[in-house]
């Protein structure tokens, strides 16, 4: 029967001869084809998808969703030939205004579907007159860039996609310094208010790290529609901008070479070519280069070789020992593990857990920088206390990779002593009104994307999801300063340890 009402009425479709122009730059609701107006064609596309079993399942099929009920079917046709027969479509959502806006436009109006291949696409950017903010290009000169998917299970789970882009050119983008590699951070699943991110990434700049990752808030349209707030963040790459290392060449076979510069991550996901990390306690894990990104079999032998005596030297059984010292900067990583434990992301050495090492024989791994937080304060609910090291009862997509063992030795808990007195005092006491800030600077964009992605949101607002971040932070803040702050019982006599072979 279903089938032939749809007989039927594209048989009556044919007759029609009815289209509605786009307005405003965006593609109104019922565009199914993408071609920025409504018209018999759509009409012709919606029953060929219903024909062939397409449902309801992503933003490359929200067009077709005429009704707004989640879902395509026949009343979808429905709807739409009543809108093309001069009724009202429902409206499609829009961008708030609040913020710039990022158009994407794919060649062919190509639906972004692979995290390996790249597609063509124009971009321009409308700072809409907001202050501290440059326009790029415009609809009649737009500029170019290559653009694919980006993230693991947030790739193939979710809706909101990430994306990876490629400029044509360096651009300066939203007051960041130029360059060609940025990514587009959807944050679908972020119930910290849009701050899993922007928080420790804030922190750890105010605690001194090299270079975190900068991150603007931006509604974005892509091939006319609008899909919400995403967050336009600085790729993590060896670049004078961000990890300043010496770059060193994909398949460099001379020796004196190969010691740095390394940008590795502590990885969740294996790649075919991990280098894999037997760990002293018998297990093992995961260590991807991304710069090198192509390694000789020169590179992977030192790169490896380093990596288990430096997992030796940690799980040295004299915890007074320094020779791990040899292998790892101690500052870079008890400053990298008091943001962790601040923020209380119990995934911090599990996955996307970055270092790099510059080129020299005697250089070490540093720590950071700081990427991908998602699971700070996963932990919550209203009776936790937040009273445990994010190595303990962990969750269990998460698997702590050296901390564990590393928090033994006495040297490292006195460095963790005083970067936490310099956070306590100096950086937390701000983080309360930046945390305030961010909230005002997206709450109206976050309320647009609430519009066009209900299911993430729930019946939560930004205020709301920043006020349960404020408590969770506050709660774990005032644990850690009883365990690390004055009276806690730390060995300072700890740094008169035996020397680590003349390094010291």
């Amino acid at each position: 029967m279903t089938r032939l009402y749809i007989i039927l009425i594209m048989a009556c479709c044919a007759q029609l001869g009815l289209d509605v122009q786009a307005h405003g730059g965006l593609r109104p609701r019922g565009d199914v084809n993408c071609d920025w107006k409504v018209s018999i064609d759509d009409v012709t596309d919606l029953i060929s998808m219903l024909l062939n079993g397409v449902e309801y399942h992503s933003l490359y099929t929200y067009a077709a969703d005429v009704n707004s009920d989640k879902s395509i079917s026949i009343e979808d046709v429905t709807c739409l030939i009543g809108g093309l027969l001069g009724g009202d479509l429902p409206p499609m959502p829009t961008y708030s205004g609040t913020l710039p806006v990022l158009y994407i436009n794919t060649e062919g109006h190509q639906d972004i579907v692979s995290k390996e291949e790249y597609l063509h696409a124009d971009w321009w950017l409308d700072a809409m007159g907001i202050e501290g903010y440059q326009s790029f290009g415009s609809p009649e000169a737009a500029q170019g860039m290559q653009i694919k998917g980006r993230g693991n299970a947030t790739w193939s789970n979710l809706d909101k996609k990430s994306f990876r882009l490629k400029l044509s050119e360096k651009q300066p983008m939203l007051g960041m310094p130029a360059n060609k590699h940025w990514t587009l951070q959807a944050q679908a699943l972020d119930w910290m208010g849009q701050m899993a991110d922007a928080l420790p990434f804030e922190i750890g700049r105010r605690m001194g790290m090299a270079w975190n990752p900068h991150m603007e808030p931006v509604e974005v349209v892509l091939n006319g529609q609008y899909i919400g707030l995403y967050f336009l963040t600085e790729k993590v790459r060896v670049d004078a901008d961000r990890v300043n290392i010496i770059e060193q060449r994909d398949n460099e076979v001379n020796s004196l070479l190969v010691t740095g510069g390394w940008l590795l991550e502590i990885d969740n996901y294996g790649e075919p070519q991990s280098i894999r990390v037997i760990e002293g306690n018998g297990q093992s894990f995961n260590v991807t280069s991304h710069s090198p990104d192509v390694l000789s079999d020169v590179q992977r032998d030192y790169i490896s070789s380093f990596l288990q005596a430096a997992d030796a030297a940690i799980y040295c059984s004299n915890k007074l020992s320094r020779d791990w010292e040899r292998y790892i900067d101690i500052d870079a990583l008890a400053i990298y593990y008091v943001v962790q434990e601040a923020v209380d992301n119990p995934e911090a050495f599990s996955g996307s857990c970055y270092m790099s090492k510059e080129r020299g024989a005697d250089t070490k791994l540093v720590f950071g920088p700081l990427w991908d937080c998602g699971s700070s304060f996963v932990r919550y609910n209203k009776d936790y206390p937040f009273n445990e090291f994010i190595y303990e009862n962990m969750p269990s997509y998460c698997q702590s990779r050296w901390i564990r063992e590393i928090v033994k030795f006495p040297r490292f808990q006195l460095k963790v002593q005083i970067y936490w007195r310099q956070f306590y005092n100096q950086v937390y006491p701000a983080m309360e009104a930046y945390m305030d800030a961010f909230a005002d600077k997206v709450e109206v964009a976050g309320n647009y994307d609430h519009l066009r992605w209900p299911k993430y949101h729930g019946n939560n607002t930004i205020y709301r999801l920043n006020r349960y971040t404020k408590k969770c932070f506050q709660k774990k803040v005032a644990w850690l300063q009883s365990q690390w702050g004055p009276g806690a019982g730390i060995d300072t006599t700890a740094h008169e340890v035996q020397p680590a072979g003349g390094l010291y």
